[in-house]
């Protein structure tokens, strides 16, 4: 065994952003949407609803993203107690993403240019997304509550803005606009922006928490304006509960649409170690079958003014001596007083 101190540009760094498609489908389209009836009607159910990719008592059936509404006035759920008015599953999910999002509970969420107390939230599943989604990868067609309604498919305006946008929370955030793919869609009924025509744009694409606000004004808007006529099955009161869930409709209407485009991406950052035995070094062995043990003379002169050994392992120490990585070389590598070596060791991160 022989020791090389590693020189400053011994040592490379570098980084490779990955894609890869979010789905446990392995697809980059979910067309198939499935909740659990075990989850909807327990007490998670009044927060937020798991989607998955198939039926939940399905082997291979996996978590994709979950649905959840926000509402600052605590509307669309049953207040915790009747004497507290506003305070709700949605009021809290409400404050949740003020504070993860916009670091700031007095602060609103602006979509486009119109501020709204109310969001549909489609969180992804951390381990579909892994660092961040893919920014222009987005298609979610989201389909009306009638067939004379229509749908919409929306998609992020990375592809048309010249500075990214952060929020207070230190996140970047994209505007949802109608299109596919990051490619807009022109069309009479939206801005230039792509954005409803009286409601701003169709929510916010937050790519760094795996997350998706879409703006339900818009969505509510009459097709001619931009929207699809997306409503709510009731509302709820100190007293009474909604006729049904916000979280049902939202559900219908992603389900129905029946495309959901995304990906994701991850940054993968990579050392390059590079070993270069020179000529005049590595070419003795230590093997003790080498030498005598009873008088430590080399047994074979040929490999005293003639040596030649075979490298095999790389192995990677601190400065205090301690074995951090081991590379194996796919096949040994001849070396002696004619030949050097340069041997190139990816450590990924």
């Amino acid at each position: 065994m022989s020791f090389k101190a590693f020189q400053p540009t011994d040592i490379v760094v570098s980084s490779d952003s990955i894609t890869a498609t979010l789905w446990s489908t392995n697809t980059p389209q979910l067309t198939t949407f499935f909740t659990s009836s075990t989850q909807v009607a327990s007490t998670a159910g009044n927060y937020y609803y798991n989607v998955y990719q198939t039926g939940s008592t399905i082997s291979g059936s996996a978590v994709q993203f979950a649905l959840a509404y926000g509402n600052a006035a605590g509307s669309g759920s049953l207040n915790f107690n009747n004497l507290v008015n506003g305070r709700s599953p949605s009021s809290t999910i409400y404050g949740q993403y003020q504070d993860l999002v916009l670091g700031d509970e007095n602060t609103d969420f602006i979509f486009g240019t119109i501020t709204s107390s109310e969001f549909i939230a489609i969180s992804f599943e951390r381990a579909r997304y892994k660092e961040s989604l893919f920014l222009g990868s987005l298609g979610l067609t989201i389909k009306g509550p009638i067939a004379a309604s229509g749908s919409i498919t929306l998609t992020d305006n990375s592809n048309y803005v010249s500075s990214v946008a952060y929020t207070n929370g230190g996140m970047r955030v994209f505007q949802l606009m109608s299109g596919s793919q990051g490619v807009k869609f022109s069309g009479s009924a939206t801005t230039s922006d792509g954005f409803s025509l009286n409601s701003g744009s169709y929510g916010w694409f937050l790519p760094d928490i795996g997350t998706i606000l879409l703006n339900p004004k818009a969505l509510s808007s009459p097709t001619a304006s931009g929207g699809i006529g997306f409503v709510f099955s009731g509302s709820a009161t100190a007293s009474a509960a909604p006729v049904t869930s916000p979280l049902v409709p939202i559900f219908t209407a992603i389900s129905g649409g029946a495309s959901f485009y995304i990906n994701s991406q991850e940054t993968i950052t990579s050392d390059f170690v590079f070993v270069r035995p020179q000529s005049s070094e590595f070419n003795y062995s230590e093997n003790p079958s080498f030498i005598s043990g009873s008088t430590g003379e080399v047994l074979y002169s040929q490999f005293i003014n003639s040596p030649q050994t075979y490298i095999t392992t790389v192995g990677l120490y601190n400065d205090n001596n301690e074995l951090l990585a081991v590379a194996k070389l796919s096949r040994p590598l001849s070396k002696d007083f004619t030949s050097e070596a340069l041997i190139r060791v990816k450590l990924d991160f």
